[in-house]
């Protein structure tokens, strides 16, 4: 069984306003990013300051939504609570898809990729490849949930990545380097015919 933990409790101070809920193609991006992790389970969704609303977005879909009242200290904290939530509903899960809510071209099929070259190359992860380095979506085994659950609140996912070397699998994702940071990125996303046409989901 391969669970998804779904990071969207930042701030958004650079976009001004709650990413998790810009709209791209009929979905907002908290929406994209659970339906991306539908053939995982359990699926976590971590909120922050937004996480009522959160909820409210998604209670059509079957999620279970926790919030870090901690989101403020850093992403690792977000993690932290997503693995323990995750664990707690599923105590037996073999795999934990770490996403985060502002890519907006992560599609099911970039989470089989990583589950899949997970498993057939037996390695204890897998990444995604793109701006010339490996970051999420990716996919760790169990037996690196007790360093997902050590991470500083400071850190990342991407910190354990770096360290398994051969053992990391990799996923070329290219659109993977289009995330929503700042107002800039939020007006390019509304642009969908441009957008798609460099980069449709596929």
């Amino acid at each position: 069984m391969t669970g998804a933990v779904i990071l969207a409790a930042g701030g958004s101070i650079r976009l001004g306003q709650p990413k998790q809920f810009l709209v791209y193609r009929g979905r907002s991006l908290i929406q994209r990013a659970v339906d991306a992790a539908a053939e995982c389970s359990p699926v976590v969704v971590v909120a922050g300051r937004e996480w009522e609303r959160v909820q409210q977005e998604l209670q059509a879909r079957e999620v279970c939504v926790v919030q870090n009242a901690e989101w403020e200290h850093g992403i690792g904290s977000s993690i932290r609570a997503g693995v323990e939530r995750a664990l707690e509903i599923a105590p037996g899960v073999e795999a934990l898809v770490i996403l985060v809510c502002d890519q907006p071209f992560v599609t099911p099929e970039v989470v089989t990729a990583l589950r899949v070259s997970r498993e057939k190359g037996g390695k204890r992860g897998a990444a995604c490849s793109y701006g010339g380095s490996l970051g999420v979506p990716a996919i760790f085994a169990r037996s690196l949930f007790a360093e997902l659950l050590s991470l500083r609140d400071d850190c990342g996912a991407k910190q354990i990545i770096s360290k398994l070397g051969d053992d990391v699998g990799r996923v070329e994702f290219a659109a993977g380097a289009v995330d929503i940071d700042t107002g800039e990125d939020s007006e390019i996303l509304n642009r969908s015919g441009q957008v798609g046409s460099v980069m449709d989901e596929t």
